[in-house]
């Protein structure tokens, strides 16, 4: 049976409920006493309204009457004239005390759920990343959970404390004359009906508009991180329609939203009046057949009033409740999302390792992994022996930087296996097999912090500035880092665009040498940079490559010949391997691959 939205949000949250359960007892109980000092509040009132008729002539008896006999009216107004000041002062500050404390309470909970949220999106396999928009995630992360806690804030502490009021007025009023509270209870099946019903229609285009203000996200973060190709192609007139398009779905959402909230509050607003108007009817008539007294009438008629108003803030909240509840839901199906690549229960932590890769038939696809499409690399084996160095070459799109994704375990191979030092990677930790190799990536991504955090970032224990200072320097990045404003201590623009490309990829070596991994995966090293950069980082490379196993997927071929063994990978295969001599000697496919390359550059250097 499929439970309530609310109860599997609910749920979801219960663990970081339970860590901050003290702090909401405690809150809690201040707003049950707060309750109580709002029931106490039309007393005081009552007490004079009776004495003042009593004076009048009025035979029927106070309540005060029995518990204070022969009490003066001066002395009776003093005593309710200074209650009314007591009862107000105990009210707010408890008020106060469980308002504070269930919204530092409901701030702390969000706050663990988007750190956990956080940390469980970065644990989701690359083939989640691939598929969701960063956009909407980013929105889930930041908006959902920011409408959560504005929810539990502004809409939930009130309806709490207002159901609490419902519980005990209408206790009261049971008490005073049990006759009036039938009759003032005989419109709120009604009540009820009406604002459920309106309820689950808001739920629904709330629902809708998160999704819709998600691909808002996504949409805006998608042209404004390609601002560049979209100012260069002159297409701002396309993404502004397409902007507006997801913009203006989202505003009708909104409108729609706002339109039934407003018909609810008018009919609850109806509702409550025809129930006053019955009880005042009938009350006012017991009052004047003297089966009541006018005090009594007075505070029938205040709990009435206050009794309907968690019907009348449901109104409304609903909003902002079904809001959250849709924001809660999106952040839950997150959250309930696992991991496709996860540590075995029996996993190893990879250690001592010498650097030994092999590939033992091993075969892949991204769409085969999802039971779709046939496999980007069929049959796959090769090995690297410790402290050797491998270049694969071949076509695009032939499976080449896949196999660097295998090895990172971001995915796991369908068919086959992969072993470092022999040792299947699927009975390894996955944080031990990625501490053991370093990695530069062809898109060098560089953090918004300084250039000493974004070398050390791939440390696996802390480092000085002198092993920093090393690494800088063996990538060849030492002297230019000096020259920038603030050295090492330069705050990088995002995604380190403030540097140029032969800057942010010896950077990326340097953070790969500080490493210090057995094992270096080199990813298209050198693409798109002038004559000198590239100098420069080939320089950088080969002496990072020193005593490591190396991998380098490249369209390079000189700078493959370079490695002391190269693999030719076409259409997910190998189809020859060796030294650079021995495919030359061959003439197959490689020498005509290195033959048309050479023609390239030579009639290049002619131009």
């Amino acid at each position: 049976m499929k439970s309530h939205p609310w109860l599997r949000v609910a749920s979801r949250f219960s663990p970081w409920l339970h860590q901050q359960r003290w702090l909401v007892i405690r809150a809690l109980i201040a707003l049950l006493l707060a309750t109580c000092m709002r029931l106490l509040e039309p007393w005081p009132l009552a007490f004079i309204i009776d004495d003042l008729l009593r004076q009048h002539g009025n035979r029927i008896p106070s309540k005060l009457d029995a518990m204070l006999p022969n009490l003066s009216l001066v002395n009776l107004l003093l005593i309710c004239s200074g209650s009314v000041i007591l009862i107000a002062a105990i009210k707010a500050g408890l008020s106060y005390l469980s308002t504070i404390g269930l919204a530092v309470a409901g701030s702390r909970i969000i706050s663990s759920a988007r750190r956990e949220l956080f940390n469980h999106l970065q644990s989701l396999s690359l083939g989640f990343h691939q598929r969701a928009k960063t956009g909407d995630l980013t929105t889930r992360l930041i908006n959902d959970i920011g409408m959560l806690r504005e929810a539990i804030i502004t809409a939930l502490v009130p309806l709490l404390a207002n159901i609490l009021i419902l519980i005990g007025m209408f206790s009261m009023m049971l008490y005073i004359n049990w006759e009036m509270t039938l009759l003032s209870l005989l419109l709120m099946p009604v009540l009820l009906w009406i604002t459920r019903k309106t309820s689950s229609k808001v739920h629904k285009v709330s629902r809708d508009q998160r999704k819709r203000e998600g691909a808002l996200a996504a949409s805006s973060a998608e042209f404004l991180g390609a601002i560049a190709v979209v100012q260069a192609l002159s297409l701002e007139n396309v993404a502004a329609r397409s902007f507006a398009s997801d913009d203006g779905k989202s505003l009708q959402q909104n409108v729609k939203s706002r339109r039934l909230l407003a018909g609810l509050e008018r009919k609850v607003d109806l509702l409550i009046a025809v129930a006053t108007a019955l009880v005042l009817f009938y009350g006012a008539n017991n009052v004047l057949k003297g089966w009541m007294s006018a005090g009594d009438l007075l505070i029938f008629v205040s709990y009435l009033k206050n009794s309907f108003r968690p019907v009348r803030e449901y109104a409304k909240y609903a909003g902002r409740l079904s809001k959250a509840l849709a924001a809660g839901e999106r952040v839950t199906t997150l959250l309930d999302m696992k991991p496709e690549i996860v540590d075995r229960h029996d996993a190893k932590a990879l250690s001592g390792v010498r650097g030994e890769i092999c590939f033992d038939r091993v075969s892949f696809g991204y769409s085969s992994a999802r039971g779709t499409g046939k496999n980007i690399l069929q049959q796959v084996s090769f090995t690297l022996n410790a402290g050797e160095s491998l270049a694969i070459v071949g076509p695009s799109g032939t499976g080449k930087s896949t196999l660097f994704s295998l090895l990172l375990r971001l995915y796991d191979p369908l068919e086959g296996r992969i072993t470092i030092d022999g040792q299947d990677l699927r009975d390894c930790t996955v944080k031990s097999v990625r501490q053991n190799i370093s990695y530069v990536p062809q898109d060098n991504l560089l953090f918004g912090l300084t250039v000493r955090e974004n070398i050390a970032l791939a440390a696996t224990e802390a480092v000085t500035d002198e092993q920093i200072y090393a690494a800088a320097r063996l990538a060849r990045a030492h002297d230019f880092i000096l020259r920038l404003p603030d050295g090492y201590d330069t705050v990088l623009s995002e995604r380190g665009n403030s540097l140029s490309g032969g800057q942010r990829q010896r950077i990326s070596v340097a953070r790969a040498a500080i490493r210090s991994s057995p094992i270096l995966l080199l990813d298209e090293p050198g693409t798109g940079l002038d004559s000198e950069s590239e100098y420069h980082l080939m320089d950088a490379l080969r002496q990072l490559m020193t005593g490591r196993s190396t991998l380098i997927v490249t369209h390079n071929l000189s700078f493959a010949a370079c490695a002391q063994r190269i693999l030719l990978l076409e259409e997910g295969q190998v189809r020859e391997q060796g030294t650079h001599e021995q495919l030359l000697a061959n003439r197959g496919r490689y020498a005509e691959l290195w033959a048309m390359q050479q023609s390239d550059t030579s009639r290049m250097a002619v131009i």
